[in-house]
């Protein structure tokens, strides 16, 4: 099955301040601030939605085709892709911008102030759509570029492919209405519990509504695990899929890409097998969570299949 991944490329780079913002910040002045915070170290990853799931992918043996956009710096995001057996054919280059950026800064309370720049993202990317046969596709719409989200599911639909709708973090920028629209159709939609709760407020729509507009809800709970929500007999079922345990917590950053990229990995073997595809989820996202950032971890088919069978 061919799997195609749209979404973002970005790079993430952390930055550690050994002291707390709230020692810094005086609260009758938080109208005009002027701080400069002196950090100890940055760590730059690789990382954006599309990059992540892609490189799960590329540990579970596929070679997806990813759907983003890049800029002027993505030079070394390029080699690590192409090494990682991830093909870059259809991530258009932006040669006047950056690559899309997150620069987050954590003291050691745990607080983080981030700041995000869209870079090449702000512009669309282009795909072929033709070149797919419909019945062997399996596609997911990721965060990403707006027009790209909103015409992927357009078209999507209109050729009958199966996708799965994850607008993320994009959450806040759609009205109801667009929502709704992107998730009619959906072969999946899969969000975490803070944004399932966001898009029903935005959407004035209950958990059956949204069952009678995609076929599934995936819902993820981070230590509790994820849920599976269908609608049979006009009432919702929910089935509890348990985490998988890490040998160590160390950051959860990435692990909802990882467990989209385990699930895709499961529904390209089975795509009935659901339960299969999300106890594989979350089997590689107990990879992610050992390690700081999204693609630094490393896994071989032994020892995924070890912990799979565990």
């Amino acid at each position: 099955m061919k799997l195609v991944i749209s979404g973002s490329v970005a790079f993430d780079r952390i930055m550690d301040f050994p002291g707390k913002f709230s020692d810094h910040l005086l609260p009758d002045k938080l109208h005009n601030i002027n701080v400069c915070f002196m950090i100890n170290n940055i760590r730059e990853n690789f990382g954006g939605t599309a990059g992540n799931i892609a490189y799960t992918l590329s540990l579970l043996g596929e070679t997806p085709i990813v759907i983003s956009q890049a800029g002027k710096d993505f030079d070394t995001y390029h080699y690590w892709l192409k090494s990682n057996n991830i093909p870059t054919d259809y991530i258009k280059i932006y040669r006047e911008e950056l690559t899309a950026g997150a620069y987050i800064t954590t003291d050691c309370s745990d607080n983080q102030v981030t700041c995000f720049n869209p870079g090449a993202m702000k512009c669309q990317s282009s795909f072929d759509f033709d070149s797919l046969d419909p019945a062997n596709t399996l596609a997911i719409v990721s965060p990403g570029n707006l027009d790209d989200m909103m015409n992927f599911t357009r078209v999507y639909k209109q050729k009958g492919i199966r996708y799965i709708f994850d607008p993320g973090q994009s959450l806040p920028a759609w009205s109801g209405e667009k929502l709704i629209e992107m998730i009619t159709g959906a072969y999946i939609f899969i969000s975490n519990d803070y944004e399932l709760n966001m898009l029903m407020e935005k959407t004035s729509k209950t958990l059956a509504d949204l069952l009678t507009l995609c076929k599934t809800v995936i819902t993820t709970k981070g230590d509790d695990g994820s849920s599976i929500h269908t609608l049979k007999d006009g009432k919702v079922h929910t089935e509890g899929i348990p985490i998988v345990q890490a040998a160590k917590v160390n950051d959860p950053t990435g692990a909802g890409d990882t467990y989209r990229g385990g699930l895709l990995k499961g529904l390209a073997l089975d795509i009935n097998n659901l339960r299969a595809a999300c106890d594989m989820g979350a089997t590689a996202a107990s990879f992610c969570v050992e390690v700081f950032g999204p693609q630094n971890y490393r896994f071989t088919q032994e020892e995924f299949n070890k912990r799979f069978k565990k």
